[in-house]
């Protein structure tokens, strides 16, 4: 019987895959650079992932884990059901604290979702991993007395991740709160407003 696997190993190792993702882009993506990024011995990250696609499908999954644990901060943050204006609070400050304070964790998003245009496994991945965030998006907005509807889940999704691209994409420290605030003002009322 095989040993259980080393989560904690697992997950630095993803860790480190993100920030040379963010730092070195797709193709400075290797098991070595990961080991070194790390701090591991030789050899570590492939023991873990035997191939760059599994390294590239654990760092997408770790992504979203992280993701997943801020949203769920956030809202844990928030004492009741929330409205409108709530939502758009939120919004807009998970725009602002993405495109700052974990800015490079989505330099790696992107670089990922490039590269899966040309690794059909890595879609595939990607694909499962949009179906879970709406479904925990929604599940979200359920707790939070939401009354949003799966589509309109999604569609704040994709305007979300387009203006977060412009956001993490632009020029570093320029993303203020007025800002963020202001791009989630229009995502709500735009999704409102197709209702």
């Amino acid at each position: 019987m095989a040993p259980p696997p080393n989560l904690e190993r697992r997950r630095a190792i993803a860790d480190g895959a993100i920030e040379v993702l963010a730092g070195s882009g797709v193709h400075g993506l290797s098991h070595r650079a990961v080991d070194e990024a790390v701090g591991l011995p030789a050899g570590t990250t492939s023991n873990y992932f035997r191939s760059r696609d599994a390294l590239l499908t654990a760092a997408a999954e770790r992504v979203v884990e992280l993701h997943q644990a801020d949203m769920a901060a956030a809202h844990g943050l928030v004492l009741g059901p929330i409205d409108r204006d709530g939502l758009v609070a939120l919004i807009g400050a998970s725009l602002e604290f993405s495109a700052t304070a974990h800015r490079a964790r989505y330099l790696a998003v992107y670089e990922l979702t490039l590269e899966a245009t040309r690794r059909p496994a890595l879609q595939q991945a990607l694909d499962g991993i949009k179906a879970g965030a709406v479904d925990f998006t929604l599940d979200q907005h359920r707790a939070l007395g939401l009354h949003t509807t799966r589509e309109d889940v999604a569609t704040l999704i994709t305007l979300f991740g387009g203006a977060l691209y412009t956001l993490v994409t632009g020029q570093a420290g320029a993303v203020n709160a007025a800002t963020t605030r202001a791009l989630a003002q229009t995502m709500v009322a735009g999704v409102a407003s197709a209702r």
